[in-house]
């Protein structure tokens, strides 16, 4: 009896950022390491705490707001390939993503930030949540002359 790749411990691995232009596709990288099928497992993407996609038992959830617009390669879950594919990137979608791997008692959990491309700075520190950072930059020496 030939027992199922799935059955080994594994690891999930990610890209730490992404970055993209509005209207574009791109992905998010997620993968279990080593090469495990990942194909009965249940994948959970999370934008920071709501779930917008599930997949358990080949079946899909998408999220109001998230549908159409979100995927996974199928045909590399057998590989591991978790990657969440986003249609149509919308500047709303900018963010941290948490990709979270269930089987049987094992959870993973990797993260991956998604970014405008041009948004650098006060902007990524504003979307993760830092709300006023001024007194950060003001709190650098001053000249004097």
């Amino acid at each position: 009896m030939a027992e199922s790749r799935v059955h080994t411990q594994f690891k999930l691995t990610s890209g730490d950022k992404v970055k993209a232009d509005v209207g574009e596709e791109v992905t998010l990288p997620c993968h279990l390491s080593p090469d495990t099928s990942a194909v009965t497992t249940t994948i959970r993407w999370f934008k920071e705490t709501e779930c917008i996609y599930l997949y358990q038992n080949g079946q899909v959830t998408e999220r109001s707001g998230y549908e159409g617009r979100v995927s996974l390669i199928t045909q590399e879950l057998e590989r591991g390939n978790v990657s969440l594919r986003l249609r149509d990137y919308r500047r709303s979608d900018r963010g941290v993503y948490i990709c979270q791997v269930i089987h049987g008692e094992q959870k993973e959990e990797a993260a991956v930030g998604l970014w405008d491309r041009e948004v650098r700075g006060l902007e990524q520190l504003r979307a993760l949540g830092w709300g006023s950072v001024h007194s950060i930059y003001n709190m650098r020496p001053r000249r004097t002359s």
